[in-house]
């Protein structure tokens, strides 16, 4: 029997057409279309998709369902260096998302930033820095 495959990450969104916005900011290919559906998905590198379903769907199949409260996870999102890091930070700031964590040099080797997603969650920016 083949063992399962991790396959997707999905978030639960308030407005799906702002969640979207925000997710197509960051580069992803979401068809317009999906900003008025109860659920949507984005194609992610490596197979991987990125599921997004409004409030009201999750309540249509777990009536009780309530959002949990404090950070819960955070998706992280590539940039080809560390000015980039702070580039795209900055364009995302300036086009009115919130930067959580102004651009950094971590401890571990990277230049990183964290903004937040209309819903809260965390999306970490981040790029290796050269080796000294």
């Amino acid at each position: 029997m083949t063992p399962p495959r991790f396959a997707a990450v999905g978030l639960v969104v308030d407005d799906m057409a702002r969640a979207l916005a925000f997710y197509r900011a960051l580069g992803l290919d979401i068809p317009a279309e999906s900003d008025t559906a109860p659920h949507a998905e984005a194609a992610l590198p490596g197979g991987l998709r990125l599921m997004f379903d409004t409030v009201e769907t999750v309540k249509s199949f777990d009536p009780d369902w309530t959002r949990p409260t404090g950070s819960q996870m955070s998706l992280a999102v590539e940039c080809e260096s560390p000015g980039a890091v702070d580039q795209e930070f900055a364009r995302m700031v300036d086009a009115g998302y919130t930067g959580h964590l102004d651009p950094w040099d971590a401890p571990w080797g990277q230049r990183y930033a964290t903004l937040l997603d209309p819903d809260g969650n965390g999306v970490d920016l981040f790029a290796a820095l050269p080796a000294t």
